[in-house]
């Protein structure tokens, strides 16, 4: 018999409850049925019947048996829907979604008007944006089911993500004639919403307008309404109606700041005593409001700035508020501004220990209580941190924990001074007091956690954040499934420092993994958000995820995986393992048998510790959910093995791996460029690099590291001399608008002499002198070192400084009295930082290795 022959009415019921089961996951039920059809000799090759079986098994798991039922029905029965239908869904359960498409369109080959299959081809087009190909299956539907709300929006919505906004805005209101309106409807309340979103981002800010005003009564989020209605009339210039409409939503919530800025801009005050003038009102309005007082701070000046800033900080003073310094932090821009508050907490002080109030102006009889003076003294240490003056800061501080010893700010804000100091270890035991104070606290715990990784004790912190993760399972994995990001990155970061390349890679990796679920699950969103009608939450959910590796997270942890990526070309693992073992050769025989003995306890405790890890994995997977009430909803991902992502045969590919993304959606930083510059000029890659030196360039084109790069490829550039005649042509010519005549060595003089007192750019310009002239060494040294009289210096950059001499890489060997006055000169400038002091090898911070010329 045929194998795409219809099956009998006995066969063919059982089919229908392989549907079924597959529908409700009843999985082993599915395969009992598919079972009965198949063992039946006339049918044992029936195509669809092997592709539901397929499908079932990969929702148990089976994969590699699911795709064999699948292609072996597909083979059997190519004209079947069913069978490329299932095919897909095993492709897109695999996120191989081009094929996925493919397989649908090839269904719809069969059963052109199959709605769910184009349901789901139209969940994959706009996944992957295709959307003139959303836009024509959202007709599909359209025509075949015009009673369905779904069909409309969609259809609607794939001409406004395509910008076609007359025709989505059509669609709409055709929609919404044929509906009726019931009394406080949320939903249809929606649709007129996401139609005057269409409408003004269409330009129509005059139709939008009416809209608003005609269907308003009809519209539930009234507080929408009034604040789109104030930007349509702002933007239509009709600044008095604006401005009236922003002074209604103030009365509503005086503490928006984007209301002020709207009578502002609306009003246009024509001084600063009518600007004030805005304030008052609302001061005196709601008394209680903090907006009203903080917001003049940033325009007003001279004695309305000092009245203003006196009344705020009083105010917070006497009600103890930790946050204050943080809510004018702001205005330390200002030098004069930071005058002003310097001055009056000092007299604050002062005349609380004179007279017992915060003002000479005050009535005696109203004595501050004790609390009023330390939350004082509390602000006067977080004004020296933040004006570097470190030593000052901790004088206060410390004064102030021997009064209060058990107050938990009080010791993490000490914490903080000597985290601004580069002092991390300090940093760890202020904070790991504060913790002891409160351990219930989650914030502290996390803080506490943060400055260990800060001062690489990757171990201690995962401790401490097991105070408050899953039981049963290791805090590692369980920040991970909570794709806790900062905890992550801060781990990463903290391997690095250690030099452990593998398990900071790994770190990397699961943070890119995270990025990539977040899109992913943008599939349960796409027919939800039509359903609940939530259109716009779900455009601004779209438009997001089209620019989620923009996220700070991401660049983060790209530039860390791609930096190390790097140094792993330049300084393969395998070397500094040879490294290590040639200098056992060194070592007297009581020398060798004890670190022997250490490495083998080290290995004992590391095999303890895998057994334990083991025991709880395998507990964990007995509480995992049974395979018949699980549904793969992706690919099981490789698992990240350390030892083979630090000595991996191609790191450059794994960098660029991790630097596209970056070049898409963070464009803008001059970051991205000198990172694509950096693996490009290791590939070899002129055009590519020359590509991210024009983007650079466009950016920020003096920028210390950016140099480096225009300065290295010039030299490049030059050097290649069996270049290919096209090549050669097209980089003469693009290349004149950048370099013009210059060479490396002019550009390089020309730079250091216009940023002849800028620290980063000098040290910038002394490594490329020694790059382009070895015999330069003792000079380029010698600028590289001198501190004195130069501007833009910071403790993070004499940091990157000695690092590099330290190395070797940047400026070839440094005899050691240049080191040693160095590091003399930078722990005379910050003598709190760790990199310039004596410290333990496991924790010294120089360990950290550095690609040349970026930031760590």
């Amino acid at each position: 018999m045929p194998t795409n022959c219809p099956l009998p009415p006995k066969e063919n019921t059982l089919f229908k409850r392989i549907l079924k089961c597959y529908e409700h996951k009843q999985y082993k039920n599915g395969l009992k049925f598919a079972k009965q059809i198949l063992t039946n000799p006339k049918f044992t090759e029936h195509g669809e019947t092997l592709a539901m079986k397929g499908l079932t098994l990969n929702c148990l798991g089976r994969k590699e048996e699911a795709y064999e039922f699948v292609r072996k029905g597909l083979r059997n029965d190519l004209r079947s829907h069913v069978c490329w239908h299932v095919y897909g869904l095993l492709q897109r359960s695999d996120r191989k979604y081009d094929e996925a498409i493919k397989c649908y369109r090839n269904a719809l080959k069969w059963d052109k008007d199959n709605l769910q299959i184009l349901r789901d081809l139209s969940l994959l087009q706009i996944q992957m944006r295709d959307l003139e190909g959303y836009r024509d299956t959202r007709y599909q539907l359209l025509v075949l089911r015009p009673g369905q709300r779904a069909s409309w929006i969609g259809y609607a919505m794939s001409y406004h993500l395509l910008k076609d906004y007359d025709m989505a805005i059509k669609v709409l209101e055709e929609y919404r004639k044929t509906q009726q309106v019931k009394p406080n409807d949320y939903e249809h309340s929606e649709l007129l919403l996401y139609q005057n979103m269409v409408l003004r981002e269409a330009g129509t800010l005059e139709e939008a307008l009416n809209h608003l005003r005609e269907f308003e009564e009809h519209i539930v989020d009234k507080l929408a309404v009034s604040e789109i209605q104030a930007q349509i009339l702002q933007a239509l210039g009709r600044h008095e109606e604006a401005a009236s409409l922003y002074r209604e939503l103030n009365q509503r919530n005086p503490e928006n700041w984007a209301y002020y800025k709207g009578i502002e801009e609306n009003e246009k005050p024509s001084t600063e005593e009518v600007r004030l003038k805005i304030y008052e009102e609302a001061g005196e309005t709601f008394p209680r409001a903090m907006a009203p007082k903080r917001l003049p701070l940033n325009f007003s000046t001279g004695d309305n700035f000092r009245k203003l800033v006196d009344k705020l900080m009083k105010v917070s003073l006497q009600k103890g508020v930790p946050p204050l310094f943080m809510n004018i932090r702001g205005l330390y821009k200002d030098p004069e501004k930071v005058r002003v508050i310097e001055e009056l907490i000092l007299s604050y002080i002062e005349n609380l220990d004179t007279r017992g109030t915060l003002s000479l102006d005050d009535d005696v009889e109203d004595k501050e209580p004790p609390s009023t003076r330390l939350w004082t003294c509390y602000l006067l240490a977080q004004h020296y941190d933040a004006l570097g003056q470190t030593q000052k800061a901790l004088d206060v501080i410390d004064a102030q924990i021997e009064h209060t010893p058990t107050l938990i700010e009080l010791h993490v804000f000490r914490g903080k001074i000597f985290k601004h100091a580069h002092d991390v270890h300090e940093a760890v035991t202020c904070l790991d007091e504060a913790q002891s104070l409160d351990t219930a606290d989650r914030y502290i715990n996390s803080k506490c956690a943060k400055y260990m990784l800060r001062a690489n004790m990757a171990k201690e912190a995962e401790e401490m954040c097991s105070k408050f993760t899953r039981e049963g399972v290791p805090a590692m994995d369980n920040l991970n499934e909570m794709q806790c990001m900062w905890f992550q990155t801060e781990c990463a970061r903290a391997y690095r420092g250690s030099g452990k390349w593998g398990l900071a890679l790994k770190k990397c990796h699961e943070i890119d993994r995270h990025f990539s679920e977040i899109i992913e699950d943008q599939f349960d969103f796409h027919t939800y958000c039509m359903r609940k009608m939530t259109l716009r939450a779900y455009v601004g959910l779209l438009r997001l995820e089209d620019v989620l590796r923009y996220h700070p997270f991401y660049f983060k942890t790209a530039k860390l995986a791609i930096d190390m990526y790097v140094q792993l070309y330049d300084h393969p693992v395998t070397e500094s393992t040879q490294a290590e073992q040639l200098d056992t050769e060194n070592l007297s025989p009581s020398e060798l048998k004890k670190l022997k003995n250490k490495q083998r306890r080290a290995q004992k405790k590391a095999a303890m510790e895998k057994e334990r890890q083991k025991a709880e994995a395998d507990k964990k997977e007995q509480n995992k959910p049974k395979p018949q009430d699980l549904e793969l909803d992706g690919p099981k991902e490789e698992e990240l093995v350390p030892e083979k992502l630090e000595k991996c045969d191609n790191p450059l590919d794994q960098a660029v791996k991790f630097l596209k993304p970056l070049q898409l959606h963070a464009s803008d930083k001059i970051e991205t460029h000198c990172l694509a510059f950096e693996i490009y000029y290791r590939k070899g890659k002129l055009m590519l690099m020359f590509q991210a030196i024009r983007r650079g360039f466009s950016i920020d084109p003096t920028n210390p590291h950016f140099h480096t790069c225009l300065v290295r490829f010039l030299k490049k550039v030059q050097e290649t001399k069996d270049m290919n005649d096209v090549l050669k042509t097209v980089l003469d010519k693009e290349m004149k608008q950048i370099y013009g005549a210059k060479g490396p060595t002019t550009l390089n003089q020309e730079y250091m002499a216009e940023f002849s007192k800028s620290m980063p750019a000098t040290f910038a310009g002394a490594k490329m002198m020694y790059l382009l002239d070895p015999s330069l060494h003792q000079k380029s040294v010698t600028l590289a070192t001198h501190l004195t009289d130069m501007e833009d210096i910071t403790v993070q950059l004499c940091e990157d400084i000695w690092k590099s001499l330290k190395s070797g890489d940047d400026l070839g060997k440094i005899d050691d009295d240049v080191l040693e006055s160095f590091k003399a000169e930078s722990h005379k400038r910050y003598p709190y930082a760790n990199a310039f002091r004596e410290l333990p090898v496991a924790n010294n911070i120089d360990a950290v290795p550095n690609v040349n010329g970026t930031d760590s």
